[in-house]
């Protein structure tokens, strides 16, 4: 299986399919495909597995792609905001560990699950709830991420703090805790919330320059008509948005 990965910020994902060859992806994310590869839609793996799915911001249903026999087949993924596309070839047994809606494709030797925090914190407060996405291998892997990506590894014991928007991808050895941020002036002027995020390694990390969130909330500020929303501004910036 061949790909190749276009564009900067706006980035398109284009597979080539051998014969026999195999990928799979959630539901409004193929963008375009030629003549050579077939479609084949349904709950993937029963309708109970569909829901548990969903709730991990995928679909109810996913797409498995596939080339015809004889013949190779091209079929093109895009995200769908502005970001980066990472392609990590998955050993057998190997995890990561996504913030919603990140899964873009993948072979179909890749199992796509839900992981729950464990911890009443970390889920109440880590922008993302209890529950996320789950990778495991073997298999090629394709994630997307908002905005630029920054790849950081943790020795064991270290400890990174950061914004919880900001966290897209970390090996399931890195440690997810909130913390609760230090100093009246820079919970009430700071701007940056409550709490942050503390990552402790070992493991590897990806972090997420722009949060959909944050993109949101510079869009609505900037449509016309908001008159409002200072109030609920100084709420949101106090609990982190």
């Amino acid at each position: 299986m061949q790909h190749q990965i276009h564009g900067t910020t706006l980035q398109t994902l284009e597979i080539i399919l051998q014969p026999g060859e195999m990928v799979f992806s959630q539901t409004h994310q193929m963008a375009w495909m030629d003549d050579g590869i077939t479609m084949d839609t349904s709950t993937g793996g029963g309708v109970m597995k569909g829901l548990m799915r969903s709730l991990s911001g995928g679909s109810l249903f996913v797409t498995h792609f596939s080339a015809q026999r004889g013949s190779a087949g091209l079929v093109a993924f895009c995200p769908r905001f502005p970001g980066t596309i990472i392609a990590r070839q998955l050993a057998p047994g190997e995890t990561l560990i996504c913030r919603k809606e990140t899964f873009l494709c993948a072979e179909a030797s890749v199992q796509l699950e839900i992981f729950f925090r464990q911890q009443i914190g970390s889920g109440l407060f880590g922008g993302e709830g209890f529950i996320l996405q789950k990778v495991t291998g073997p298999g090629l892997v394709f994630l997307d991420l908002s905005g630029e990506v920054v790849e950081k590894t943790l020795d064991h014991g270290e400890r990174l703090q950061v914004h919880v928007g900001h966290v897209g991808i970390q090996e399931p050895y890195v440690t997810f805790s909130i913390t609760m941020m230090r100093g009246f002036r820079n919970v009430l002027f700071g701007g940056d919330g409550l709490f942050l995020a503390t990552l402790t390694g070992p493991g590897k990390i990806w972090l997420q320059s722009m949060p959909i969130i944050n993109l949101a909330e510079e869009v609505f500020r900037h449509a016309p008509g908001n008159t409002g929303g200072k109030a609920s501004g100084v709420l949101g910036s106090l609990l982190g948005g």
